[in-house]
């Protein structure tokens, strides 16, 4: 009987329910992920050319992991591959996996920052994560096949990738700081607070930064625990944000870090507990990469502030604002560098940063450990990485609103509201739509309209339109918001949409 994973289907991943009820249409079953990684392999033999191919396997803190990586294992051994179980690791050494130990592909067992119920399959091969298109492909297959296990037997091997990788990380901060006194301990001067939150990410604390000498006894919530039971994982996350400030503060340490579950995304704080996330980060960031890139140009996603537009200008560099979704900015990357324009860095608000000279790959122990080699060589100088992002130019105001659409063909009607601005914005008194739309309609207010700018645009996975609004004013953004009321409540369409958030907020 052929099957319909389609659904399994979350941008470039595969993701659904992993504890649970297991009537769930989205429940990953063990006959699904036998069937999906089953797929993965034909498909991984195919692009390569070879019959005999080498596959990692690892996964998050997630109490799913162990059944799913078991059905992974079991696939792949079925139909003759070499498996390298790597146990629990980060998504990004997952991908390290097929350029140090020369893997074929790799499948990280991850649902990044979602609920304790979720999980996912992330591919990698050495050209890095697979497609949304590639993920159909392997979807559709996996539905169609007649027998996910086939009656070969491959071998499998446990391999501790992680302490390599890890050591990676070490050797690169003594070569960044080079401390002449004492190379082996670049960072004994340093203070610095982990939150793990008690995803993957421990292993920086314990693994990186002290056997280099820093003090990480504020650190917090390092120890693996798929209930997540202090805050989600997620640098997004207020809660999660509040949390490693305070603990940065109260330990009067010099810099805090937080990672999301798989780290493939962080955030940071700086002395004192100042947060250093979203526009903030991409800033510092960026700011770092042009030092060795003056000119490049900095891919982002499509929600940044003017001021951060303005920040990357005065440091020398351009500004490309894209699409939400990582693999759209690193993708996007990618095609600048290839085409011969200089692009050291692609990077979301949401904490995914791909350095170029890091394989595009984005992730957060890399962008982190980049910060404090930063970090420790302005200790020298006597300042700080959040004086680096000084005149940075912040809006007073900004939030999110998200409306969900009520029918199950929901781009279209989505395109509908993004029109319908589209038009509006040609004639509204105070608007102008912004001239590098990537991605819906972004339109600028004057001081008439909120003295700031909206976007309206699709979410990249989910049925809903999503607002996103900046203002430079006490109240700016209220004013905005009654006006997009007015236009939104005039859609013809308005029936198949839900837009109380918006109601009770101008409320």
């Amino acid at each position: 009987m052929i099957m319909d994973y389609s659904k399994f289907k979350s941008g470039s991943d595969i993701r659904g329910y992993a504890l649970g009820d297991e009537a769930n249409p989205l429940y990953m079953s063990d006959e699904m992920i036998m069937r999906s990684a089953t797929a993965f392999a034909y498909w991984l033999k195919e692009k390569t050319g070879k019959e005999n191919i080498f596959v990692s396997v690892g996964h998050d803190s997630r109490l799913s992991a162990q059944r799913i990586k078991s059905a992974v294992i079991k696939a792949l051994t079925s139909n003759g591959v070499k498996v390298a179980d790597c146990g629990l690791a980060s998504t990004p050494a997952m991908f390290m996996t097929t350029v140090e130990i020369s893997c074929d592909g790799a499948v990280q067992i991850t649902a990044s920052h979602h609920p304790k119920d979720r999980n996912g399959l992330k591919f990698f091969t050495r050209d890095g994560g697979l497609d949304g298109s590639d993920i159909a492909d392997i979807l559709k297959s996996a539905g169609e096949l007649q027998n996910p296990l086939g009656n070969e037997n491959g071998e499998c091997s446990e391999y501790d990738f992680m302490a390599r990788y890890a050591e990676t990380l070490r050797n690169m901060i003594i070569d960044g700081v080079d401390d002449k006194n004492d190379r082996e301990h670049p960072l004994k001067d340093m203070k610095i607070v982990v939150d793990a939150g008690n995803g993957v990410g421990g292993f920086y604390a314990k693994n990186v930064l002290a056997p280099l000498g820093a003090d990480i006894s504020g650190s917090i919530y390092l120890e693996p625990d798929g209930n997540f039971p202090n805050h989600a994982p997620n640098p997004e996350n207020a809660q999660a944000m509040d949390c490693v400030s305070k603990a940065t503060a109260e330990a009067n340490a010099d810099f805090g870090v937080i990672f999301d579950t798989d780290v493939d995304r962080a955030a940071c704080v700086g002395k004192g507990g100042f947060e250093i996330n979203r526009n903030r980060l991409v800033a510092l960031a960026s700011k770092i990469a042009l030092t060795s890139c003056p000119g490049g140009t900095i891919v982002t996603d499509s929600v940044t502030s003017d001021g951060l537009a303005e920040f990357i200008a005065e440091n020398g560099g351009k500004h490309l604002r894209f699409k939400r979704g990582y693999r759209n900015v690193i993708n996007k990357q990618i095609e600048l560098c290839e085409s011969g324009i200089k692009c050291p860095l692609a990077m979301e608000t949401s904490g995914h940063a791909a350095f170029a000279e890091n394989y595009f790959l984005d992730d957060g122990a890399y962008l982190i450990t980049r910060l404090i080699i930063e970090a420790a060589a302005l200790s020298k100088q006597g300042t700080s990485l959040e004086e680096l992002i000084g005149k940075l130019r912040e809006a007073k105001e900004e939030k999110e609103l998200r409306f969900k659409i009520l029918c199950n063909d929901f781009r279209p009607e989505g395109e509908k509201i993004i029109s319908l601005f589209e038009n509006i914005a040609k004639a509204h008194e105070g608007w102008k739509a912004s001239e590098d739309n990537h991605e819906g309609i972004r339109i600028n207010a004057d001081s008439s309209c909120g003295n700031g700018w909206f976007l309206i645009r699709l979410s990249v996975h989910d049925p809903i339109i999503v607002l996103n609004a900046e203002s430079d004013e006490d109240g700016g953004i209220m004013k905005m918001c009654k006006e997009i009321f007015k236009v939104i409540s005039s859609a013809d369409n308005i029936d198949k949409l839900d837009i109380s958030a918006l109601a009770d907020y101008i409320k």
